[in-house]
């Protein structure tokens, strides 16, 4: 670039000098000599690289300039050589310099990269052997942090590794990663990438992944391999260059055994060149990846980005893809008793289990203020009186409570300890289950007068939580030109179409065995459409592989989500869906609008020079103007809208209600 640059100060500065002096007839003869070393200047490297395409048989825009250049000082044209060269370098100059900022992604992330790392170390270097009774902490390069190294990281530094968090807590800016613009907060047990930034905080992370198999290293190789990555049309552009240029040649022979006007061939062979069309594709294809890259999608290349631009219909699984994947109390209610006393009930009981539903149940406790009872014992040992705990395999769990057992779990449960499940409580049961939710009894059994009794004192509904951006998604996708929308699943019908009712979804295909999917995918693309899986990135491969593009959500960390899918989220944002598609499809309008504007001008040119109307500086003018031209319509993509977080509203995470029933207490 440094050298490019001063190659076009010379030449520059030449050309000025040589007009200047041509100004006064007595100095003709130094204008001359500065138009011609200006012309020497800027046609030198022109003219080697033509030689070593040449030694190659390639036959490429390069050649037609020295050709050009040559054949004007032959006839003394020494102006127009000068004139034709410069512009040629400049325009190249200039083309560099824009396509660096379509670049800019990949030099965002390289200038995130971590450089150095604060670990615990003995001094002789080795990790987790002891000096004193403690590691000594020491700052080193970050591509030589060890795996199972405690890192520690400040407010303000770059994590450099991927790995678990073993203490203290931080607000964590992920945008380098996911393209999340937002902070999350992470805890003892959260998983950190590299090239996040804490912000606030302080941080002490086992790693997990270090140098180049960290995710920012891999997001970092896919972007610079996938912007190398031709797309059809441009091989196809490249291809036809390689018989247009030696073409333009030979027209520009015959023209002159035609017409033995020698400034005319000259003109040809300097306008005709194929520039602004070869640059069509590869700019808007760096500019469009580059623009996805920044907002955590990860497209896996041109082809991919051109093929994603075509996509009409898209399917999606339901369960980690449209919900978080993770259950959610939604819903608690009482009878005799509060919502927030049944709930606490039940997480002393869930304590210790491990099933998905406890740990929701514990979630949602934790959000709720201390019981008077709590405050008197430990308002922080949500074990305290816990006594007999015993899981039974799918039904629930049982443990005792000072002299009360308290029962937490499904019908199968309560009618095996002989618990008579009340008429009230079961028209709740259903009208929960209809809504796709999962419920969990409250019940208790105590001695009453010399006989054990038990009774329902509350229900506890847990539910797999729709993302809130999925509302946005089918309005999302009918403005980028994709109608036919449809969630594949193998949950029950009940339960899918109260997510599909949320996100919009009006085509669903439940209970389906994963070869049934791929069975769906096949069904629609034999009606012409061109179908776009969305899923994990680890479960429903079958299906993935089987669809036109296939879309990884939350890749990040997930070694075989990036590497195998088309395209990457690398967040859990379903609005990158919407955005990834309607990137590629205008990186495919520019690519269109860039070769019809190329060929129109080429064209208009060509006319012009064979009917003499065209100067050979004018021509190369015009001839740059149009890779510019080409080269700013691409930049375009750089400014395409990327999802605005804010227009996302908040999920309500927990609803409490106090059912107004008599009470069922003995």
């Amino acid at each position: 670039m440094k050298a490019s640059a001063r190659i076009v100060m010379v030449a520059g500065l030449l050309l000025v000098v040589g007009w200047l002096a041509g100004r006064f007839p007595p100095l003709a003869l130094a204008s001359r000599l500065a138009y011609l070393d200006a012309a020497i200047a800027a046609g030198a490297p022109i003219a080697r690289r033509a030689w070593s395409e040449l030694r190659f048989k390639v036959v490429g825009i390069d050649l037609l300039v020295t050709l050009a250049a040559i054949g004007a000082i032959c006839i003394g044209e020494f102006w127009e050589a000068a004139v034709v060269t410069f512009l040629f370098v400049f325009g190249a100059y200039l083309e560099a310099r824009t396509i660096t900022r379509t670049r800019d992604a990949v030099q965002k992330l390289i200038r995130l990269a971590p450089r150095t790392a604060h670990v615990r170390r003995s001094p002789g270097g080795e990790p987790g052997v002891e000096h004193g009774g403690e590691p000594v902490e020491m700052e080193i390069p970050a591509a030589e942090v060890r795996v199972g190294e405690i890192v520690v990281v400040r407010p303000g530094e770059l994590i450099p590794v991927d790995g678990l968090v073993l203490a203290g807590r931080a607000s964590v800016n992920t945008a380098s990663v996911t393209g999340e613009s937002v902070p999350v907060e992470v805890a003892p047990g959260s998983n950190v990438y590299s090239g996040a930034l804490n912000e606030e905080g302080f941080l002490e992370i086992a790693a997990e992944k270090v140098g180049e198999d960290t995710t920012f290293e891999r997001i970092v190789r896919l972007v610079e391999d996938a912007q190398e990555e031709k797309v059809p049309v441009q091989r196809f552009l490249e291809k036809f260059a390689q018989y247009y240029t030696p073409g333009v040649i030979a027209l520009a022979a015959g023209t002159y055994l035609f017409t033995r006007d020698l400034r005319m061939v000259l003109t040809l062979l300097v306008i005709a060149c194929p520039g602004a069309l070869v640059m069509a594709a590869p700019v808007a294809v760096v500019a469009g990846i580059g623009t996805a890259a920044a907002q955590g999608v990860l497209i896996k290349g041109g082809e991919h980005l051109e093929r994603v631009g075509k996509v009409t219909a898209l399917a999606l699984d339901k369960t980690g893809t449209l919900t978080r994947g993770e259950l959610k109390v939604v819903r608690t209610a009482g009878w005799g008793r509060g919502p927030e006393e049944v709930l606490r009930t039940a997480a002393q009981v869930e304590w210790g289990s491990e099933h998905p539903i406890a740990r929701a149940v514990l979630a949602a406790a934790a959000g709720l203020p201390a019981s008077p009872e709590q405050n008197d014992v430990d308002s922080n040992d949500s074990k305290a009186g816990l006594a007999d705990f015993k899981a039974v395999p799918g039904q629930g769990a049982i443990a005792r409570i000072g002299e009360v057992t308290i029962l937490v779990g499904n019908q199968q449960l309560f009618a095996k300890q002989g618990l008579t499940i009340p008429p009230e409580v079961m028209v709740h049961i259903e009208a929960e289950e209809s809504l796709g939710r999962t419920v969990m009894l409250v019940g208790q059994q105590a001695r009453v007068q010399d006989r054990v009794q038990g009774w329902v004192v509350g229900a506890i509904s847990a539910a797999d939580v729709v993302r809130p951006e999925a509302s946005f998604l089918a309005s999302g996708l009918a403005k980028v030109g994709v109608k036919s929308l449809v969630m594949l699943t193998g949950d029950n019908p009940r339960a899918a179409r109260q997510v599909a009712e949320q996100a919009g979804i009006t085509t669903i295909r439940a209970q389906l065995l994963p070869e049934d999917k791929v069975e769906a995918i096949k069904e629609i693309r034999r009606r012409g459409e061109v179908v776009a899986m969305v899923g994990d990135g680890l479960n429903d491969a079958p299906a993935l592989a089987s669809a036109d593009v296939s879309i990884a959500m939350g890749a990040a960390g997930t070694d075989v989500a990036v590497e195998s899918a088309d395209i990457a989220l690398m967040s859990d944002r379903l609005d990158r869906i919407p955005f990834a598609i309607g990137l590629g499809k205008a990186t495919m309008r520019v690519i269109k609008q860039n070769t019809v504007l190329a060929v129109i001008v080429v064209a208009v040119l060509i006319a012009s020079a064979l009917t003499g109307k065209l100067a050979l500086a004018s021509g190369m003018l015009v001839h740059e103007a149009s890779v510019m031209a080409v080269i700013l319509n691409s930049m375009r993509l750089l400014r395409y809208p990327h999802p605005d977080a804010e227009e996302i509203p908040a999920s309500r995470d927990l609803l409490q209600v106090q059912i107004p029933m008599r009470n069922l207490q003995p």
